[in-house]
Parts: C-alpha cells; structure tokens; sequence
C-alpha cells in the first residue's frame, strides 16, 4: 500500500546583489557581460544586469535541500519567462506532494514589486534513507 501524499510548502525571500552575480559568474565560468557588466547591461534590452538562469535555481535547491537534507533530485524543469535583476526582493514559493520517499515539487520566483515570475521550476527528489 501507498503512503498517504503529504503536502509540502516551503518560501523564503531573497534581493540579489551585484556581487553575487560577480561571483556566480567567476565559479560558473560564465562570464556573460549582461550579468556582470553594468555598462554594457544598461545597453541591452534589459537596461541593467540580469540573474544567471541557475543562480536563482541555486536558491530553490537550496530552499529544498534546508527542508530536505537527503534529497537527491532525480528529474528538473526551469523556465524563465522575466529577467532577475539586482537589488529587488524577490519571493520564493515552492508546493508539492511527499509520498514515500519521493516528493514532487513545482514552484516560482517571483518580483515583489510588481508580482512577475522570473522563474518557474519542477522538480522530482528521492529522500535518501527514508
């Protein structure tokens, strides 16, 4: 017999800074200019820098893994519909179901200020030992 599903809802909040677009960029390796370089950002479409796709992921599994310290994420899904940019709160929501030792996870990042999704991510994990 199955294991009843149990809910799971997580959020924190988080306001990226310039130098921690700087440093993602320096242990990624991509030093892309419209993430580290404010000059040429303020030239792009965007008007200023913008948040590497997997930085903001870095929080979400980081979020995860806080709740979930054995997870082991088995399958992942991101989509980033609006930029990230630096000095702006952000919210993190993340809900899902934990079955057993597997959850499934679906969640957004989202701009306090004027309430768009800058990234939407799904996620499957297996608790390790559980």
């Amino acid at each position: 017999m199955s294991p009843e599903p149990v809910a799971i809802s997580l959020n924190t909040h988080k306001t990226f800074t310039q130098e921690e677009f700087d440093l993602f960029a320096k242990i990624s390796g991509d030093n892309n200019p419209i993430h580290v370089d404010p000059q040429y950002s303020a030239n792009s479409r965007f008007g200023r820098t913008v948040s590497h796709g997997m930085l903001l992921y870095s929080v979400i599994w980081g979020l995860i893994k806080n709740h979930f310290p054995t997870a082991r994420q088995q399958q992942q899904y991101l989509m980033f519909p609006a930029p990230t940019y630096t000095d702006e709160p952000m919210t993190v929501q993340l809900t899902g179901t934990r079955s057993g030792n597997r959850c499934e996870i679906k969640g957004t990042m989202t701009r306090d200020q004027d309430g768009e999704v800058t990234c939407i991510a799904e996620t499957v994990i297996e608790l390790e030992g559980q």
